[in-house]
């Protein structure tokens, strides 16, 4: 990844990259490029205080001053009312976030790099400061901000016990209190206890988003060092006692190994080593007992959303099947299934840590899906014969003869969901009582959804000699797929309708109708295939991803913007999503063919998202982007979701690494659909 050129990125642009640090079990540090922080959300040490859940902000951000030749220069970047206060973004000189992120400052006589690494495993963050230029030493003033809340929440100055405590070495101890954890502190310097407040920083994305964005921090003292030309010095932040030698040994260790993650594959690019690196910042891992291994999750955006299961389910081929990431994919899968609860999966783990919440009509759909995956990847069916394949027939049944959020199957075979003031699809926007898209009945991508289930659970009984199950499910998926196509082909419009009920349908054009073709058992008929790519193509596609409706639909919102109402009425009204990408790709193959040509076509398609992923997007996926021009990327500015259907979609099908291990659904081919997007 290059570096950022400073001499054409202003001020304001700087504010609008977010880089991003994970220490693999949930916590963070993310701010943009100065060091301001414009979000609650961002932080030098986001803590998993229960991995990977119950965040905390710890280190908010720190304050340096470097002082030579009787002269005080400032590096550190803070908004406070009407001021931008200290303008340390006037030193800076170069910013790189990989491997780990680190700035360059220099002014007359003096070069200082700073670097930030986050220990894997640990909710720890050290800060290293280098003297590289000059010929003198210089001083350096460092202070710590702390916050000492959970991400959603903000810190306000109080009367509470806050104080600092030396401890062995050269470590202080900050004590938990009633409102706030103990934290730890660590350096190679000089301590001086100077507690104080540091009031009304602002935060200006939340505040353009409508949400309070004024914190008051606690600066428990200052840590002094004088540095020689060529000197380092570090600085430690961790929600557990430090040993500063043991913190600095494994940090150097972590950090001189391999930078990307282990890729079995022998075609490697600097596109897919990108997207691989980016891919394995979503997955973490939950430490188990004493004797049982950690169990992967995934953290699907940052800096603030929690576990999802759809999100984990759809990315899991992008995210450990296409790494060689086996053992951590089964263990999710396990953990799925044991989770089952009346034929309906987790659809989200809070973020207070309570138990999960049950929400997703389509969540256990999903996981059959991806339990095929699995099996196409790795050929391991032993999983299946010591209870998966039991959990997808105690799913098929729950959804068959009906079972939690209104799911059942009618008469003709078709599944309908309808759970009051639940919006049990992926287009789950609310706003207080009032689902933006509500889509109660018969939706088009669970159906999709539910005839693939029926397909590979009929390919699974038939692989395990379950000769009942396999006709059961032969004779209920034929008339699910005969009834699909005759209740959701809208002839007018050549494509598929969105929702269908008892008192009527919804012809929005959506990206859900892609599943109809995507998924590895099309539910559409192939002749109609083609219309319903083009359709989605001249209306939905853009170059950073798949429009969520129709900008010829009155309902359309072609920007992501203003308070939470305004915001939650677009989020599924017209915004483009770049994990959208991956299931446009894969329709777009299924109907093309998979010749050298399409697939180099496909990679047209993500050349978009490419190049966010390598330049200004500083190593990551935006979640989504307006609808109309100039498509600004908005939400949250890391998406392990896009990352991971990039990363499939890349692999799959631009650099044809076909999983082998299991034959696929027979291809076809049909009339060509030209993609000009």
């Amino acid at each position: 990844m290059n570096q950022l050129d400073f001499n054409t990125l202003d001020f304001d642009q700087s504010l609008a990259h977010e880089w991003l640090a994970v220490n693999k079990i949930g916590g963070y540090a993310c701010a943009t490029i100065p060091g301001l922080n414009s979000r609650k959300y961002h932080g030098l040490l986001v803590a998993a205080m229960s991995p990977p859940v119950r965040r905390m902000v710890l280190l908010s951000r720190v304050e340096e001053t470097v002082r030579s030749h009787g002269c005080s220069f400032a590096l550190a970047t803070n908004e406070y009312p009407g001021a931008i206060f200290p303008e340390g973004h006037k030193l800076l000189r170069a910013f790189n976030p990989d491997p780990f992120p680190r700035w360059g400052f220099q002014a007359d006589g003096w070069t200082m790099e700073k670097s930030l690494r986050l220990l894997a495993g640990e909710n720890t963050v050290c800060l290293t400061y280098t003297l590289l230029g000059g010929d003198q030493c210089v001083s350096l003033e460092l202070r710590p901000l702390l916050a000492l809340r959970g991400i959603h929440e903000l810190m306000y100055q109080w009367n509470g016990p806050l104080a600092a405590e030396r401890g062995p070495g050269n470590q202080v101890r900050i004590p938990a209190t009633s409102r706030t954890p103990e934290v730890f502190l660590s350096h190679d310097g000089e301590f001086v206890p100077e507690s104080c407040w540091y009031l009304n920083t602002i935060y200006r994305r939340e505040m353009e988003r409508g949400y309070s964005g004024l914190e008051d921090l606690w600066m428990p003292g200052v840590v002094r060092w004088t540095l020689s030309p060529g000197q380092t010095v570090h600085f430690i932040c961790s929600a557990d006692p430090i040993e500063f030698g043991r913190v600095i040994s494994v940090m150097d260790r972590q950090f001189t190994q391999a930078v990307i993650p282990a890729w079995p594959a022998d075609t490697s690019n600097a596109e897919m080593d990108a997207l691989v690196r980016t891919a394995d910042q979503f997955v973490v891992s939950i430490p188990g007992s004493e004797r049982a291994e950690p169990v992967a999750a995934v953290m699907p955006l940052y800096p603030w959303s929690n576990p999802r299961g759809r999100d984990t389910l759809i990315g899991l081929p992008g995210l450990f099947l296409v790494p060689g990431k086996f053992a951590a994919a089964r263990t999710i899968l396990e953990t799925f299934a044991a989770n089952l609860q009346n034929g309906l999966m987790p659809s989200e783990w809070p973020e207070d840590g309570a138990a999960p919440v049950y929400h997703g009509a389509d969540v256990s759909l999903w996981f059959v899906n991806a339990t095929w995956q699995y099996l196409l990847y790795t050929g391991d069916d032993s999983a299946f014969r010591r209870g998966i394949f039991d959990t997808i027939i105690r799913i098929i049944d729950a959804y068959e003869h009906g079972t939690g959020l209104g799911i059942k199957a009618d008469a003709t075979g078709l599944i309908s969901t309808h759970e009051s003031g639940v919006a049990t699809t992926w287009m789950d926007a609310k706003v207080c009582d009032w689902l933006v898209t509500p889509r109660q009945g018969r939706t088009v991508e669970i159906n999709a959804l539910w005839y693939n289930a029926l397909c590979i659970a009929r390919c699974l009984a038939e692989r395990l000699n379950h000769p009942d199950h396999a006709d059961r499910l032969t004779l209920l998926a034929t008339a699910v797929k005969q009834s699909f196509n005759v209740s959701f082909w809208n002839a007018k419009s050549q494509c598929l309708l969105d929702v269908i009920d008892d008192h009527g349908h919804d012809s929005a054009v959506r990206p859900n109708q892609l599943w109809a073709i995507a998924l590895p058992f099309p539910v559409l008929d192939r002749e109609r295939q083609p219309a319903v790519l083009k359709k989605v193509t001249d209306e939905l596609l853009l170059p950073l991803g798949v429009r969520t409706l129709s900008p010829k639909d009155p309902c359309y919102q072609g920007h992501f913007a203003g308070d939470v109402v305004h915001r939650d009425r677009a989020y599924h009204q017209g915004c483009a999503f770049p994990w959208l990408l991956g299931p446009f790709a894969s329709a777009y193959l299924h109907v093309n063919g998979r010749s050298e040509s399409t697939r180099q076509h496909v990679h047209k398609m993500l050349s978009g998202c490419l190049e966010q992923l390598t330049s200004h997007g500083l190593g990551q996926i935006g979640e989504l982007f307006d609808g109309n021009a100039p498509h600004a990327m908005s939400g949250a500015f890391a998406s392990g979701l896009a990352a991971a259907e990039l990363l499939r979609v890349y692999a799959e099908d631009v650099l044809d690494l076909q999983p082998t291990a299991t034959p696929r659904p027979p291809a076809t081919s049909a009339t060509p659909v030209v993609v000009d997007k």
